[in-house]
């Protein structure tokens, strides 16, 4: 990554004897700073100050969830206590999760994506149902990250050292396309992370527990058509974010 280098500027001829007492002389190893470098680092700084920087608010609308069928949980009964703030009301039994506030929550999830892709961070895609595996997979590599969609080993997070043989890079964020590794259990990956300051976005149904998510989403994390909306939002995001970096950095 050349705009992070530093080039050498070496004195084209040595200082006068005035010089020389007045100031040190230019050192062999002094350099100066890349002018894309400085500037991407203002950017940096200044693109958090934007409340939307990357304009993801534009990416969809509140009927474009409702139309992916976002806004319908799980029955009365597998309620999560810990989302009844996320929750409109019910009907025929089954909870409806309050559009808005989902609204409010992604536009949130999706600008923190964006400013990761924008910083160069690794972004992991987690999923755990069978039947959106491929789905999740291939978002993944359209934008250029990484996933993991099967059985999730532990000790791949906390003892990444030992499990891989060597220094690991762990990921700077993850994305949960669904936050239960199975009916009861939460997904491992979410206490790994928080155990390892890696902050995560998850999509937390109406059984879900949004405690431990960094971001969390509600909404549903079943229907294909939520998690087809789900993974078209996050690429869109992703690629913001990188565009934005390949046109400061060139």
């Amino acid at each position: 990554m050349g705009a992070w280098q530093h080039s050498l500027f070496h004195s084209s001829s040595p200082p006068t004897s005035q010089s020389s007492q007045s100031q040190p002389a230019e050192s062999p190893t002094e350099s100066k700073p890349d002018v894309n470098a400085t500037a991407f680092d203002a950017v940096l700084s200044d693109s958090l100050r934007h409340p939307d920087y990357f304009q993801v608010a534009d990416l969809f609308t509140v009927e474009d969830l409702f139309r992916a069928r976002v806004h319908l949980g799980h029955t009365e009964g597998c309620l999560d206590p810990h989302m009844n703030q996320f929750v409109f009301g019910s009907r025929l039994g089954q909870v409806i999760v309050d559009l808005d506030q989902t609204a409010m929550h992604l536009r949130q999830a999706l600008n923190f994506v964006a400013h990761i892709a924008f910083r160069g961070g690794i972004i992991l895609f987690v999923g755990r149902l069978p039947q959106h595996q491929y789905l999740i997979e291939k978002t993944a590599m359209e934008c250029g990250e990484y996933s993991h969609c099967r059985w999730w080993q532990g000790g791949v997070l906390t003892n990444s050292t030992v499990q891989f043989g060597s220094v690991t890079r762990l990921p700077d964020l993850i994305i949960l396309l669904h936050t239960m590794y199975n009916t009861v259990l939460q997904h491992y990956a979410i206490r790994d992370a928080a155990k390892m300051l890696i902050p995560t976005v998850g999509v937390v149904d109406s059984n879900c527990n949004p405690n431990l998510v960094t971001y969390p989403i509600p909404g549903n994390d079943d229907s294909a058509a939520a998690v087809s909306l789900y993974c078209a939002l996050f690429k869109a995001a992703i690629i913001r974010g990188k565009n934005k970096r390949k046109e400061l950095l060139g």
